[in-house]
């Protein structure tokens, strides 16, 4: 089938609503999402979203956290730009119904602390601030008239010159977009989605890794379909892995222990129950995420253990509860009371800081193709993320592109010469071990060898063992009925390559890239 709307939206989280609801007055939007709506990564951000709100904070401290924590690969202009916009950010999504805690006299927001930051910043609706977030905006969206929401679409690729008949090539000058090819997950039917303006919203890759917070949704889909279509992609080397996810390794995804727990004064312990962040830095448990992350890495590779441990006691029962009640509950549901005992944790791939690469409007090299949120890349986050700065980041880049869209919209004319998707001569292949032993195989690679150390040799191991994978998947593609499983892993695969390419070619340890065989700077 063939459907034609003016602005076609990939993903239904904080970005992809936050733009939807801006263009809908100018037009007819769908979003495409290839779970439920209200299923990404928004959802699982329990944290928050920093901005500075008020005079005991200010522009200039947020920016310098942001540029010290990017560890001075940051795009200084995109920082302040960004930083500057937060608060107004802030108050649409309080009037698109979201609620922020307020403080006990209930006129200013409360606001908690994070690793990084020199000031209490993070607004937050107790711990499932992602969560709240997600609810107001989804619930805004279906109330709008101009905006249709489609679950269980799965956006296959961008629609550019090549599906004319066109020779693309990374060279190719001015590659356009003209919409997606969606797979219907219910009735396995490859759609075709013409549009004016496509804003890609697909989240992040961090199910390339066998140990992650993202939802089992997180396959790096859109970054993948830019790699496929000759866009520009940066910086997917900084995969930031958060120190602190429960340990319990029969659940996947792996669950996460908020960074402001650390700011609340929970302390990070070994095996034993001592101390240890003396040893890596000043900051102790409140560095930012890299070094904290390497550190746990560190002593578990001593001490030979799987995990290590958060305590949490120092905080206070009461506290505890009100503070963090979806943590309490779920350690609760595990039989980890932690008013009493101290939480088993260790690192899981959280965030990627690259992306696709994108102007201060969101625009990627692809005309009429935007980006935003944790598959794009601004040059905000330089080599690794200041906590509580992707929610805001992707709602202040969803606000510049929607605008840059409505100024351009009236001069794109939809191309109707798109032909549909073609499966003539595909079979439906029933060998599902295949897909599932290679992904299985895929993200052990990643998470040995690609993972929060690297090395020359860990990454040329890596790169070799994709090479097969990739062979034996593109020969399974290339004679199969396209599945979402299949799609998903040829994903992943593109992922994968382009992590450990940007790796390989980053001859210096800096932010989230750190290698045992380069000097330390």
């Amino acid at each position: 089938m063939r459907f034609t709307v003016d602005f076609l939206v990939v993903g239904s989280g904080i970005a992809g609503l936050s733009f939807a609801l801006k263009v809908a007055p100018y037009g007819k939007v769908c979003i495409l999402t290839k779970g439920d709506a209200s299923e990404g990564s928004t959802r699982y951000a329990q944290g928050g979203i920093a901005a500075v709100m008020y005079d005991s904070d200010s522009f200039d401290k947020h920016i310098q956290d942001t540029l010290v924590a990017g560890d001075g690969i940051c795009d200084r202009e995109v920082v302040e730009m960004t930083i500057r916009e937060a608060p107004d950010r802030i108050r649409e999504l309080v009037q698109y119904g979201v609620n922020f805690d307020l403080d006990k006299h209930g006129d200013r927001f409360d606001l908690h602390r994070e690793g990084g930051h020199s000031e209490f910043r993070i607004l937050h609706h107790k711990d499932n601030t992602g969560e709240e977030i997600e609810r107001g905006l989804l619930e805004a969206a279906r109330r709008h008239p101009n905006i249709e929401i489609k679950e269980r679409q799965f956006a296959i690729d961008i629609i550019t010159q090549h599906h004319l008949g066109q020779r693309v090539t990374k060279h190719t000058p001015d590659i356009e977009c003209y919409g997606v090819y969606a797979l219907d997950c219910d009735t396995n039917r490859i759609d075709t989605y013409l549009s004016k303006v496509t804003l890609l919203a697909t989240g992040g890759m961090g199910n390339v890794y066998s140990t992650t917070t993202t939802p089992i949704i997180s396959t790096g889909d859109g970054v993948a379909m830019v790699h496929r279509a000759r866009g520009v992609l940066s910086d997917l080397e900084f995969m930031q892995f958060h120190p602190t996810s429960l340990y319990n390794p029969a659940e996947k995804p792996a669950f996460l222990i908020t960074e402001a727990m650390r700011g609340a004064g929970a302390i990070l312990k070994d095996f034993d129950g001592h101390e240890f962040m003396q040893k890596y830095d000043s900051r102790l448990s409140l560095a930012p995420r890299d070094i904290v992350a390497r550190a746990i890495d560190n002593e578990m590779k001593l001490s030979g253990k799987e995990h290590l441990y958060l305590d949490a006691r120092g905080i206070g029962k009461k506290h505890l509860i009100e503070g963090f009640p979806t943590i309490y509950a779920k350690c609760l549901s595990i039989g980890i009371d932690i008013t009493k005992d101290m939480i088993p944790i260790r690192p899981a791939a959280h965030y990627q800081c690259g992306g696709i690469k994108v102007d201060r409007n969101g625009e990627s090299s692809i005309h009429h193709l935007y980006a935003a949120g944790e598959c794009s890349c601004t040059g905000l986050h330089g080599g690794n993320r200041l906590a509580s700065n992707s929610l805001l980041e992707a709602v202040v880049y969803a606000h510049n592109a929607a605008q840059s869209a409505i100024a351009a919209i009236g001069g794109i004319t939809t191309n109707n010469a798109v032909p549909d998707w073609n499966a003539e001569g595909m079979v439906l292949n029933e060998e599902m071990v295949l897909i599932t032993q290679t992904k299985r195989e895929l993200q052990e690679i990643m998470w040995n060898y690609v993972g929060i150390v690297r090395s020359d040799l860990r990454l040329q191991r890596a790169f070799d063992r994709l090479n097969l994978i990739f062979r034996e998947t593109e020969d399974l593609y290339n004679r199969s009925v396209l599945t979402e499983p299949l799609s998903e892993l040829r994903n992943l695969i593109a992922c994968a390559y382009l992590i450990i390419k940007m790796a390989r070619a980053r001859r210096q340890n800096v932010g989230l890239h750190y290698s045992l065989d380069l000097v330390e700077k």
